[in-house]
């Protein structure tokens, strides 16, 4: 295992981990201590040396930088004991796995974490917890600090006003879409189709054909029919129905075809160690007819129509046309799954949605497209869509007429940023801080060096 991954893993769980000398040339010794949490140096140097694989620019202040970022966490925490908070077990639990599969993506398997780590993935889990629960504490500290916090249109003005013109940045080609999509039916005939397509695979391996072979062959999960069907997971990260069904198996039983949202599965147990089991599936979906397939091209056509004959308004035609749940109550505007706004830059959109910005590429705001063949990534499934380019803005400097919310969203952090500084300031005061004397010359934002 390439370094750089194990170092990521640590920093991710943000634990006090000590390297050997020849690894990361680290002499562990504490550096710091705030109140009964401590500080030691080979957390300093785990996270520079993360900085420096990463790419993140790295100089003679880094280290001082991450040591005060690292006070800050423990200070945050202190007064979060202080304060009796609580974070909730199903949270730390939700957050440790986050972070493992995180590091699952990047070593190639969680086989490959604790073939290394020497340790079962519900060992990990425990090893880490406490360290994962602090460092939430920490964030909801934060949280409780700034809650409330709120901003005026004047405060809004006044901070763009102080910003210097050279400084402002530049904003980058957005663009706003809607659409009218409507799926094909799936009928009862369609979803018959699909589970005596996935019966008879069964019957075939109890029969003595291989299960991985038949998920290569058969299955319809793109996440995993290259690799057998194998999936390696936690309790809580499939949807209900199907760990229903994988933890009434012993190892090396084969489920009865069941139903999830996404299909018809089958699913064998390969292992389990508590809440963390490996097993293999087979998805099937239900494919609509070409029929109708057909009928709703034949609506979205009487739908276009009627929008360009001006017979009916766009949102009209949202309501009465589309059958896209996340749209469709939405005038039909498309939310960017990654920032979470209306607008959408080129980077967004090559990642999620190629074929808009083909659709729209030529058109000016307010036009509609004529309807194509769409398919939806995250549910795996293909419509027939309308899209109607809402907004293109031009490259340029962010102002208040354009770029409001993002000016505000500006104002908000700042004004969060001095309230947080003046929280510090006081709880440096009253809380017991000491620092080691080689880290005296840093040259920190607080006064975390008290005379």
């Amino acid at each position: 295992m390439k370094l750089k991954y194990i170092i990521i893993f640590f920093i991710l769980l943000g634990t006090k981990a000590v390297f050997s000398q020849t690894q990361l040339n680290v002499i562990d010794k504490i550096a710091a201590q705030i109140g009964d949490n401590i500080i030691l140096i080979s957390d300093i140097q785990t996270q520079v040396t993360q900085a420096k694989q990463s790419g993140a620019p790295v100089n003679e202040n880094t280290e001082c930088e991450t040591l005060e970022q690292l006070l800050f966490q423990n200070l945050l925490l202190l007064q979060a004991k202080i304060d009796s908070l609580v974070i909730p077990d199903a949270q730390v639990d939700s957050e440790m796995e986050s972070r493992l599969r995180t590091i699952e993506q990047q070593i190639g398997s969680r086989q490959k974490l604790e073939e290394y780590y020497g340790k079962s993935t519900t060992e990990i889990k425990k090893e880490f917890r406490e360290i994962i629960k602090d460092r939430l504490l920490s964030q909801e500290m934060e949280h409780k600090i700034t809650s409330g916090l709120s901003v005026t249109p004047k405060e809004v003005k006044e901070f763009y006003s102080k910003i210097p013109v050279d400084s402002i940045p530049l904003i980058n080609t957005q663009l706003s879409f809607q659409q009218i999509v409507n799926y094909p039916s799936i009928t009862k005939d369609d979803k018959k189709i699909a589970f005596e397509k996935l019966v008879e695979i069964r019957k075939n391996i109890l029969g003595g054909k291989s299960f991985e072979t038949q998920a290569r062959i058969n299955s319809m999960d793109p996440g995993s029919a290259a690799q057998g069907g194998k999936i390696a997971a936690s309790r809580g990260m499939m949807v209900p129905q199907f760990e229903a069904a994988l933890f009434n198996l012993k190892e090396g039983e084969i489920s009865e075809v069941f139903e999830t949202t996404y299909g018809y599965h089958i699913v064998t147990l390969i292992d389990r160690k508590g809440d963390d089991y490996t097993c293999r599936h087979i998805l099937i979906m239900p494919e609509f007819s070409s029929a109708s397939l057909v009928a709703s091209a034949e609506k979205m056509d009487s739908c276009y129509a009627e929008l360009k004959s001006g017979k009916i308004t766009w949102n009209e035609a949202v309501l009465k046309y589309s059958n896209d749940e996340l749209t469709k109550q939405n005038k039909g505007i498309i939310t960017n799954p990654i920032t979470g706004e209306q607008t959408w830059d080129m980077e967004d959109l090559n990642q999620v949605d190629q074929q808009i910005f083909v659709i729209t590429d030529a058109m000016e705001k307010g036009d509609i497209s004529t309807p194509n063949l769409y398919t939806d990534i995250y549910e795996r499934k293909q419509g027939i869509r309308i899209v109607r380019l809402m907004e293109r803005t031009s490259p340029h400097r962010a102002n208040l007429n354009d770029d409001y919310a993002l000016i505000k969203k500006a104002t908000e952090n700042d004004k969060k940023q001095k309230l947080i500084n003046e929280w510090v300031k006081n709880k440096i005061s009253l809380a017991y801080i000491h620092i080691d004397l080689s880290y005296s010359k840093c040259n920190f934002k607080n006064s975390w060096l008290q005379k």
